[in-house]
């Protein structure tokens, strides 16, 4: 992998450090230096505006507009819908003397940006040198309210170094924000109101009439207000201060926003306006420095049971907290009914679209540290079960076809040969189901919701597939795999072997409830109309499912075929042609071995302890030598099996760049955005590759190895309400109970009592090879 890092910040083990501003990298630092909090989301743009290249994005999940798609055949979907951007509620404006601060424009020093995961927040400095002479120490520090949803706050400090006179701040609300990724804005005005030294807006979607209330508050001290005065434009609501100044010291614009949005709300604009204010009442009197603190506080808690800590190796340190401090940011679980897109809420690449990787990659990160996400992620599923019984519908099926891209559970891919041959996505709900209820066990949440996405899911794929004419066997015909090198294949095995698991699962659930829980079993078959001729039509699919796969060598096909295709040698391909989508005809990539990302070897993954190490390791040396990881995510796949067949040195190499990414721009497109759900692939890189959890197994399994340069590393997670701290050096492995009851793990296959003494056992040697 030809990936080469772009180091600029500083490495710190607590904080992202950017010193020196770089114009041709602001788009890089926006993205890395993004807030969120689930709800609402905002780039690291320069508030105060920027002249240069920048992207403004302020994002709200789950808020989208829509746009119509030309679809020729039946099938093939007719709009799509994407997340927006939506209001600069940071809206800046700084002037002395007539000259207005810009970056792009105006002489500064000094420039420091700091992104501090312990507090949470962003404070950007630099001392501005104008025209006249003026000099003036120039501070912001952002926040996005993890414990409020609603709320974002901000807090401007300046001080005159060699002067004392007047500065005027203007701050607002900005409607008129530009959709990059559309080339259009998308928000009228609809009811406005200024009092004081604040105001609120409500703004509608163009097409879609989706609403967003938008407030704020502002505090000032330290300086006289000589004048306010209200500012008001089309798109724009704000107040402009007027601040005597005296030199050398510093006065502080302290911004309360209040932001609530209204998706396919059917309550009139005056009912929302009411709710609006409602949100904003309940947050009167709250000041910035109260803010702080709950922020400093939430993730205070969050890094005492969710921190991953290494000796010995201070650029992964920085890296995989920045990783987890970003998987919170992104998805927490206060607002069920959320998803997770690609870019979390950091930039508009791939819409603001949720795809597969939700329950393959996010969920076990939730499960182990945040059980209550984990839920809500598939919650999101529930809630958009309608729209997957519909995209069925229309792809003349029955049951449940989940959408392979969306913000709110319709289709909005408009690449047809995705939309309509990924079949994959309800299998990866089903085994997030599957894995949901083994970690968690709950058991309400699964007899009651669960099993009904697993009947409905389970409806598509007998009526998706069909049986073969030699082979007597039943598969899918017509498909795309995991791996997007491959188009319209047959049988691909990743999507046959997991369809087969799915219809065993849902059977099994429906026998455990015909003992367990016979009241739920007879609601649910009422409510989804089960036929028992169903069960078993499902029990002889699954039964004569075709599974491609070679006797003599151990091999498993990636599809019908995959072995007779011509092959390439992907080490000839020269580094200047990729990314291939960018640099090769687009028919060109499907017609050798080569694959993007891992197939065969995700399933292995996934079912883990189905798998003999003989079958991983034929597999293994199979198709990694014919992947081109095309894919942010494949790396942390290979590195993971890689470790487990005692690949150390591969392993290490393909974990190297896995938690600094974004940090490094190793892809060389962190402009756009960050890969979350590669963040997310970055914690299992840790935890499950060197950790060696398995949790697809009878019980939770570790077999934790150590990269020669590491003296130490550690990390937690959350199993059945107990937290669990592991520990490994070069010569052991530790691992107790740090809150909670005793657990049962199996550690390097013994099976071993966990309590608050903990347990000890030596760091295999061989073990001490995953690379330096």
């Amino acid at each position: 992998m030809a990936k080469i890092a772009d180091k600029y910040l500083k490495v710190d083990p607590w904080s992202v450090v950017e010193e020196g501003f770089n114009p041709e990298r602001n788009r890089v630092s926006e993205s890395i230096f993004a807030l969120g909090n689930e709800y609402m989301g905002v780039r690291g743009y320069p508030e105060e505006g920027y002249g240069g290249d920048t992207l403004l994005g302020s994002y709200f999940n789950g808020l989208y507009e829509e746009m119509p798609v030309q679809g020729h055949y039946r099938g093939t979907i007719r709009s799509l819908r994407f997340m927006v951007n939506a209001v600069d509620w940071l809206y800046t404006r700084i002037t002395v003397d007539g000259e207005q601060l810009d970056l792009a424009q105006s002489r500064f020093s000094g420039f420091r940006r700091v992104l501090d995961f312990r507090k949470g927040t962003v404070r950007r400095e630099l001392v501005w040198h104008a025209k006249d002479g003026k000099e003036l120490a120039v501070c912001f520090e952002r926040l996005v309210s993890m414990t409020r949803s609603h709320v974002g706050a901000q807090r401007i400090t300046i001080t005159p170094l060699n002067f004392s006179g007047t500065v005027q701040i203007r701050s607002g609300l900005d409607f008129n924000t530009l959709h990059e990724d559309q080339g259009r804005r998308f928000w009228s005005v609809v009811h406005r109101e200024q009092a004081g030294n604040g105001a609120a807006m409500l703004g509608r979607t163009a097409n879609t009439g989706n609403r967003l209330f938008a407030s704020f508050t502002l505090h000032t001290q330290g300086a006289e207000v000589v004048r306010s005065e209200p500012v008001e434009q089309e798109h724009l609501a704000g107040t402009e201060l007027t601040l005597q100044v005296v030199q050398g010291q510093a006065a502080v614009v302290d911004k309360v926003a209040v932001n609530a949005a209204f998706v396919t709300c059917e309550k009139p604009d005056d009912a929302v306006w009411d709710e609006g204010q409602a949100l904003l009442g309940q947050t009167a009197g709250v000041s910035y420095d109260e803010l702080s603190r709950e922020q400093a506080a939430y993730w205070e808690e969050i890094w005492r049971t969710s921190d991953i800590r290494i000796e010995g190796d201070p650029e992964n340190q920085q890296g995989i907290r920045f990783c987890i401090f970003q998987m919170y940011q992104t998805y927490h679980g206060d607002n069920p009914g959320f998803n997770i897109g690609a870019k979390g809420l950091t930039g508009e690449a791939y819409r603001g679209l949720a795809f597969w990787d939700t329950e393959t990659y996010c969920l076990p990160f939730y499960l182990f540290n945040n059980p209550k996400a984990a839920k809500s992620l598939l919650e999101f599923r529930y809630r958009s079960l309608e729209h997957a019984k519909q995209r069925a519908r229309e792809v003349d099926c029955e049951g449940a076809f989940y959408p392979i891209a969306t913000i709110d559970g319709t289709e909005s891919c408009d690449l047809w040969q995705h939309s309509n041959l990924q079949l994959h996505v309800g299998t990866a709900v089903a085994y997030g189901l599957w894995h949901y209820d083994r970690i968690v066990s709950d058991k309400a949440f699964l007899y009651e919701k669960g099993i009904e996405m697993l009947i409905e899911i389970s409806r598509f794929y007998a009526t998706r597939g069909q049986w073969g004419q030699k082979s007597g066997q039943y598969g899918y015909f017509g498909v795309m795999g995991p791996d997007e090198f491959q188009l319209m294949v047959n049988n691909n095995c990743y999507i046959n072997l997991m369809a087969k698991k799915l219809f065993e699962y849902t059977k099994s659930v429906l026998a455990e409830m015909e003992t367990g829980a016979p009241a739920a079993l007879k609601a649910v078959s009422a409510k989804t109309g089960l036929r028992a001729e169903e069960l078993e039509n499902w029990t002889r699919l699954a039964e004569h499912m075709k599974i491609p796969y070679d006797e003599e060598t151990g091999i498993y096909e990636e599809h019908d075929g995959f072995f007779d295709m011509p092959h390439i040698d992907i080490h000839s391909i020269p580094v200047t042609e990729f990314p291939l989508y960018s640099h090769w005809s687009y028919d060109r990539l499907y017609r050798y071995d080569m694959i993007k990302q891992p197939d065969v070897l995700m399933f292995m993954f996934l079912y883990n302890s189905e798998y003999s190490a003989e079958a991983k390791r034929a597999n293994y040396e199979y198709y990694e030598p014919r992947c081109i990881h095309e894919s942010s995510l494949s790396p942390s796949i290979h590195s993971i099996l890689a470790a487990e067949i005692g690949r150390h040195e591969e392993a290490y190499h393909f974990f190297e760049f896995a938690t600094r990414l974004d940090l490094d721009n190793y892809n060389r497109n962190t402009r756009e955005g960050l890969h979350t759900t590669s963040i997310a692939a970055a914690w299992m890189n840790i935890v499950y590759g060197f950790g060696g959890l398995r949790s697809d197994g009878e019980g939770l399994a570790l077999a934790p190895s150590i990269p020669q340069a590491w003296d130490e590393y550690s990390f937690n997670m959350t199993y059945r309400g107990s937290v669990l701290e592991i520990k490994a050096d070069q010569q052991r492995v530790s691992v107790r109970v740090t809150e909670g009851d005793s657990v049962v793990l199996r550690i390097y296959g013994e099976d071993a009592d966990i309590g608050i003494a903990g347990v000890e056992v030596p760091m295999p040697q061989s073990a001490v090879k995953a690379g330096s």
